[in-house]
């Protein structure tokens, strides 16, 4: 059976991962890219330099004691899979798997970024088998770039990932890092928020009102500014700010089963592995499904699960 090489270079993680679809076996390595204290991000050509100097060294950790020759390579060549998506960081990964496709035989296949996500987030979540019978569901990827609700969808096995709602201004995971770095934490601020705000009390009355089935989460930061400069304490600003979120996720998702029907939801991306807005929605919200953290946050899992799909081995 086919040994899998999956590689994935976003704009703040470099992850390879190997599925041995002989044993079952997915294992996965990456590393954070350096972002210094203070800064909410990295320029692309920075994530392009770290990634290029990342890759090796997780290829050598990933091959270690691997006496196999790798049959398939995966990698996301782009954000998203639409024709304008498109970031610098993801040619690291996608001319690496490419390289090695041309220097070994070994078959390329190229996906997306947020196609990774949903699939890791699938297999993750013991879902995995709407997406081998080809059912539709929706699928939130929520992080740094994207706050996006995408209905996923098949004809004769090939999915199709069908845009419904996003932000209109900034993203969910912006507001995390920038709420974050405004209250002293180091980039990225996901899980420091999340234990700032779990020492919160606070109860907020927060309404979110929807641009059709879009949100906008642009007064998130200047709330939070305003409520720093009243010297409110920052676990209950950090709370107030993962309550904005949860509250435009929930109605987005809400607005689309009343439009859509009943259709499972299946949450991806770093924002969502936030355990507050999880236990929170898996309450409020139903036939909701969430991934592992591990498999929730960027990894190339779901680059591997991606390929082994089109493959027919799953």
């Amino acid at each position: 059976m086919p040994l899998i090489l999956g590689l994935d270079t976003s704009n703040y993680t470099t992850s390879a991962a190997l599925f041995d679809t002989d044993k079952n076996v997915l294992k996965c390595e990456k590393r954070l890219l350096p972002v210094k204290s203070g800064e909410c991000g990295l320029r692309q050509s920075d994530a392009v330099f770290h990634h290029t100097r990342h890759l090796p060294k997780l290829l050598d950790r990933l091959f270690e004691n691997s006496d196999k020759t790798v049959d398939i390579v995966c990698a996301s060549e782009a954000p998203r899979g639409c024709k304008d998506s498109y970031m610098p960081c993801f040619l690291v990964g996608c001319g690496t798997a490419r390289s090695i496709s041309c220097a070994s035989g070994a078959e390329y296949i190229g996906t997306n970024h947020q196609s990774g996500h949903i699939f890791a987030a699938c297999y993750s979540a013991g879902m995995f088998e709407l997406i081998t019978h080809g059912k539709p569901f929706l699928s939130f990827h929520i992080s740094g770039g994207t706050t996006d609700c995408v209905l996923v969808s098949f004809e004769n096995k090939e999915p199709s990932f069908t845009l419904l709602a996003s932000s209109k201004d900034l993203k969910a995971g912006q507001a995390v890092d920038r709420v974050g770095v405004m209250l002293g934490l180091d980039f990225p601020c996901g899980l420091a928020l999340e234990k700032l705000a779990s020492d919160s009390k606070r109860q907020f009355n927060t309404v979110v009102r929807l641009i059709g089935p879009d949100c906008s989460l642009s007064g998130i930061e200047n709330k939070c500014k305003d409520m720093l400069k009243r010297n409110e304490p920052k676990e209950d600003i950090a709370a107030f700010c993962l309550d904005c979120i949860y509250k435009a996720v929930f109605e987005m998702a809400c607005f689309q089963q009343k439009s859509l029907g009943n259709l499972p939801v299946i949450f991806a991306g770093g924002v969502m592995s936030n355990g507050i807005i999880r236990k929170r929605m898996e309450c409020d919200l139903e036939n909701a499904h969430f991934a592992q953290r591990e498999f929730s946050c960027d990894n190339a899992y779901g680059v591997c699960l991606y390929a082994a799909y089109k493959k027919g081995l799953m």
